[in-house]
């Protein structure tokens, strides 16, 4: 098949309002977002390849594809999309898939090109059906040579929207596929949720399935876009919780909603201190004076009902009277006796100043959301709904090693060519702030039988293995078969620096298996690589999606770049003379100077498209504050 012919468009709107207003194609899922892992194994199929969309631009551009916002009035759903797609379209056919269809099968384009072409078709679309059911056409995934254009526009036209209609005129053809789950629409959080944490079809994917949707997978040229997804895709979330005291659960993982039972406020009450009366007596002109008929203070509710020209002297936080609606501020009052008050017109307008019950959270809905890690505001958010225990997801398990016959642990004598272990203090320092439960197995000297024995230990005993050290070119041939021997794990040569080699994978041991993240030796690179792939990857076990916070700041100075790689610099961040944020890296950037990475307070990202940079243009920073 000839991918040129064919041009790539995924259709993902804009508006997002059964996402909870986030666009479908933008939610998190297996360590990317949705609409990355369609753009992955869209891209093998197609040529040129673009994103519908009609809000969040510069994100979606940001995925390395065209964006087309709709170019007809009223948005008229995918077909605009479609429209758009096909105006742009510079192949002879176009493929349209929605950004909801991560599992989108690896031959779509090359059945749905081989359909069209065998009946003479203008659209070839997929369909799927289930045992003892009917066939159930699947409109959006189709195929339309760009030349029925004119057709669509026609139907749009004449206010046509449905897109398994628009091509009744036209000569079309249903392609029957197997596997359903390819084409499911995904239409809330909750039903997302549970796909990211099974499998489509109860299988656990091997790393060679999870990298073939990756286009040009070259284990020895790997960029670091492609190592994330590939991570992201592989690692799956421990399916483990636990209820712990609601102090106890700061830094942890909401393992589900935690769901109000009450309405918050439970009453209508005032947010201000002043007087509470009804709005129809406010003047429309001039002033008008109200008779104080009671007080009413925070935890103690009035029963007296103000009539038409009375008010209650109310406190903030006090239950709104019956009849009452509106409060005044007590300074906007013109005048105040122990009896009576009097305002001027257009001081408040009826309504102000009232919190309506259930205005901050509404019984049944959902205060914070599974996934979360629990800040010091959500302890008092919970503590306000009357719980005192928490479900939580069971802290992860983490053990940790450095290889190499040169290192020494603190309070050894140095030999000739020998240093002291900083790595494993570095890591231990990285995983106490992600909430992890460390194993520290020391140094293991680099024999086979050491580091088999070591990473069966850690296997059998932990969820995730991360180890530093053995996993360069130069090191010994006996450290990537003994890693491959006990499971799935690929070495990759990484289009990066500092940090290039990684080793990553999942490995088993007397029926337990642990994901497994073999950093290099030097120890800046360590900190690297851990920050940009083992810790998303971590949080993810936990069941957290927690994306590194990048920021943008000017650079101070120039920087020497190569592009066609990633490149993280260490610097410092601080107020220019202008009062924007400013970054200068700290000097000489090799992997092993890890005094420079303790005087940073940020890592300046330079991606793999940027050359060099100059003075004055804007770069991607990592703050440390809060991370390191």
């Amino acid at each position: 098949m000839n991918t040129e012919a064919i041009s790539g468009l995924v259709l993902a709107g804009g508006r997002g309002s059964r996402m909870g207003n986030v666009d479908k194609g933008l939610q998190p899922f297996r360590g990317a977002t949705m609409v990355e892992h369609v753009l992955a194994r869209l891209r093998p199929q197609v040529g040129p390849l673009a994103i519908s969309a009609n809000r969040n631009l510069d994100t979606y551009r940001a995925f390395g594809a065209t964006v087309l916002p709709d170019e007809l009035p009223d948005y008229p759903g995918p077909l605009a999309g479609l429209a758009a797609g096909l105006r742009h379209c510079a192949t002879p056919f176009l493929l349209a898939v929605p950004c909801d269809s991560p599992f989108l099968p690896p031959d779509l384009a090359a059945r749905l090109l081989a359909a069209l072409e065998e009946n003479d078709a203008d659209v070839a679309y997929a369909a799927t059906r289930e045992t003892g059911m009917r066939l159930q056409p699947h409109p959006v995934f189709c195929l339309v040579r760009a030349s029925r254009l004119p057709e669509l526009l026609a139907y749009l036209a004449e206010g046509g929207r449905r897109v398994d209609d628009w091509h009744r005129g036209l000569e079309s053809v249903e392609v029957l596929f197997e596997d359903g789950d390819a084409f499911r629409n995904i239409n809330t959080r909750e039903e997302l949720q549970q796909m990211d944490n099974t499998s489509m079809n109860d299988a656990t994917q091997s790393l060679a399935q999870v990298a073939s949707c990756i286009s040009g997978y070259d284990p020895d040229a790997l960029s670091v876009r492609d190592a994330r997804r590939i991570i992201g895709q592989f690692v799956r979330k421990v399916d483990a919780v636990e209820m712990v005291a609601l102090r106890s659960s700061l830094g942890r993982v909401l393992a589900r909603d935690i769901v109000s039972p009450i309405d918050v406020p439970a009453h209508d009450n005032s947010a201000m201190d002043g007087y509470a009366l009804r709005g129809s007596d406010l003047p429309a002109d001039g002033s008008a004076s109200f008779k104080v008929v009671d007080t009413v203070y925070a935890g103690r509710p009035s029963a007296v009902v103000a009539g038409p020209g009375e008010c209650v002297r109310i406190m903030t936080g006090g239950v709104m009277p019956a009849g009452c609606d509106t409060v005044l501020p007590q300074e906007f009052a013109d005048s105040i006796s122990d009896d009576s008050i009097t305002l001027r017109a257009g001081v408040i307008r009826a309504g102000d100043n009232r919190r309506l019950a259930g205005e901050d959270l509404a019984a049944g809905s959902a205060a914070l959301k599974a996934g979360r890690i629990v800040r010091p505001a959500d302890l008092g958010l919970v503590a306000s709904l009357g719980f005192a225990e928490v479900p939580v997801q069971r802290r992860l398990r983490v053990a940790f090693f450095s290889t190499g016959d040169e290192l020494r642990s603190i309070g050894e004598p140095l030999g000739q060519g020998c240093v002291y272990d900083s790595n494993r203090y570095t890591i231990y320092g990285m995983l106490q702030r992600l909430g992890c439960e460390i194993i520290d197995m020391g140094i293991v000297r680099d024999s086979p039988q050491a580091l088999e024995a070591a990473l069966r230990t850690a296997c059998e005993n932990a969820d995730a293995i991360v180890t530093s050290g053995g996993v360069s070119v130069g090191a010994a041939d006996y450290t990537k078969q003994v890693m491959e021997q006990l499971g799935d794990v690929t070495f990759w040569k990484l289009g990066m620096r500092p940090g290039r080699p990684l080793a990553f994978g999942r490995i088993n041991s007397n029926g337990r298996s642990a994901f497994l993240f073999g950093l290099p030796g030097n120890p800046v690179a360590v900190m690297v690589s851990f920050y940009f792939f083992a810790r998303e990857a971590l949080l993810r076990m936990m069941g957290a999606e927690a994306p590194l916070p990048l920021l943008r700041a000017r650079s101070a100075g120039a920087i020497r770049k190569k592009a066609g790689r990633t490149e993280y610099q260490r610097g410092i961040v601080a107020r220019g003379a202008d009062g924007e944020p400013e970054v200068r890296i700290t000097g000489s950037q090799g992997s092993g100077i890890l005094r420079s990475m303790s005087e940073a307070n940020c890592m300046v990202v330079l991606h793999d498209e940027q050359g060099n940079v100059a003075a004055g243009d804007m770069v991607d920073i990592l703050p440390f504050e809060g991370l390191f």
